[in-house]
């Protein structure tokens, strides 16, 4: 009976999955449908807008980072404590990476844009936000030899379609030249959703799930490396995935995102 049994149950996964796959065609097909018939709308507010898919009140909302900020985890100051002076986390919780930059704090607007480009099949929205991050990781990409995007794991890059880290490293490579490793990185094992883990928590689930592919090894060794995400906020992703480059030999990991989260209620200095 279970070697009868076998095919068929193979057969039905497999329909399973086309009709998946049809079904998730057919809403972006409507989805392309909808944005020709209708104006673009502001993917904050729902007020019109012309290109960048934010309006113009939403994108004055947005935080941009700017100096003066950590020189290792790119944490904002209130005021300039003076040159490489680091914040209190950067010497009490040093990460394996070497710098990290963003282009936004990772306030409501921003949580509304990320949550659109990750969930929402908004991938119109990477070239606006890739562009802010190539801006404001001006310092790292100048010194850069390759971009590598936090890799999903095939699961749930099967269901989601693309890989948003991948979509903005894409932006960023073009606006700054540096080489687009895109399958350098793996996420060799599945990983529950950082959503509502404490920071211990976020560290083991991801401990030991990335891996440089053995025969992408030659892009990473001596190489310097800039990862690229859509969020920072315990930087327990990235230190996991700055580990597993640094074994591979990366001459060095600088780490590059979209928004940080940075705890108000806590002193920088």
């Amino acid at each position: 009976m279970d070697a009868e049994a076998s095919p068929t149950r193979s057969v039905s996964v497999h329909l399973r999955g086309a009709l998946s796959a049809c079904r998730g065609a057919w809403r972006h097909a409507a989805r392309i449908a909808l944005d020709i018939a209708l104006p673009t709308l502001c993917v904050a507010c729902r007020e019109p807008v012309d290109g960048e898919g934010v309006c113009a009140e939403c994108w004055a909302k947005l935080s941009f980072i700017a100096k003066p900020y950590c020189p290792r985890l790119g944490i904002p100051f209130v005021y300039d404590p003076g040159p490489e002076l680091l914040s209190m986390e950067a010497i009490a919780n040093p990460p394996a990476y070497q710098r990290a930059r963003a282009a936004v704090r990772y306030d409501d607007v921003a949580r509304t844009l990320v949550h659109a480009l990750k969930y929402q099949d908004r991938t119109d929205l990477a070239p606006a936000m890739g562009r802010w991050m190539a801006r404001a990781g001006r310092e790292l990409l100048d010194e850069a030899d390759a971009l590598v995007p936090v890799p999903l794991h095939w699961q749930r890059a099967w269901g989601r379609r693309y890989n948003q880290s991948g979509a903005l490293a894409r932006v960023i490579a073009r606006q700054s030249g540096v080489k687009f490793a895109s399958e350098a990185l793996r996420r060799v094992r599945p990983t529950e959703q950082q959503i509502g883990l404490s920071r211990s928590q976020r560290a083991s689930n991801v401990q030991g799930a990335f891996k440089v592919a053995d025969n992408r090894r030659s892009e990473i060794q001596g190489r310097r490396v800039v990862l690229v995400d859509d969020v920072l906020t315990t930087g327990a992703t990235v230190d996991a995935c700055a580990r597993a480059l640094l074994r591979a030999r990366a001459a060095s990991v600088d780490v590059l995102v979209f928004a940080r989260v940075v705890e108000s209620h806590k002193t920088p200095i």
